[in-house]
């Protein structure tokens, strides 16, 4: 068994330990004497003393921030910390966020329900979605298996400009295409 069943708090500790550790320094937590400062219109205002970026800083009421740790000097910007907190959350959860989206067709499907399958996939696979196609077989469909086969290499090809195949098993009739 993997330590992360046995020892779920444990283990979130130290995720959360981790997290601390790389938070950004703000306001009166930044310990160098200079920092390169970036206002909040986004001008470089060069080397900086960081008494001088504070009061800079408080009378626009926003935050200076750490935004990169250099060898010697830091890089610090003036912004608002919570917004900033906020924007880097959601980027990090859609960046998370893989979908895969699953098609299911039958090896007798219409011309337009394909046309529209496939549009639709080439939609998914511009977000960033990959996309499952599933042939499902019922009955005497299985005594024509080249059908399905036929169709889904020509999900394949129509599919080639928008993304590429990660998977394809043509025993269980499945194609998963990714994004490319």
């Amino acid at each position: 068994m993997s330590p992360e069943k046995c020892y779920p708090s444990i283990v979130r500790r130290i995720l959360e330990e981790i997290i601390i550790a790389t938070k950004q320094l703000i306001n009166r937590q930044i310990k160098s004497a200079q920092v390169l400062l970036i206002d909040h219109e986004n001008n470089n205002l060069g080397l900086t003393d960081t008494r001088e970026a504070l009061k800079l800083a408080e009378s626009v009421d926003l935050d200076l921030v750490i935004v990169s740790e250099g060898k010697e000097i830091p890089v610090a910007k003036i912004l608002n910390f919570g917004k900033h907190q906020y924007q880097q959350k959601k980027r990090q959860h859609s960046s998370a966020r893989t979908t895969v989206k699953e098609v299911r067709l039958r090896p007798n499907i219409g011309e337009s329900d394909y046309t529209l399958r496939i549009t639709r996939a080439i939609e998914w696979l511009g977000k960033g979605d990959s996309v499952k196609f599933q042939i499902r077989l019922r009955g005497r469909e299985h005594q024509n298996r080249d059908r399905a086969l036929d169709l889904l290499e020509r999900i394949v090809t129509d599919l080639s400009q928008a993304g590429k195949v990660q998977s394809l098993d043509k025993g269980s009739l499945i194609v998963q295409m990714v994004p490319g």
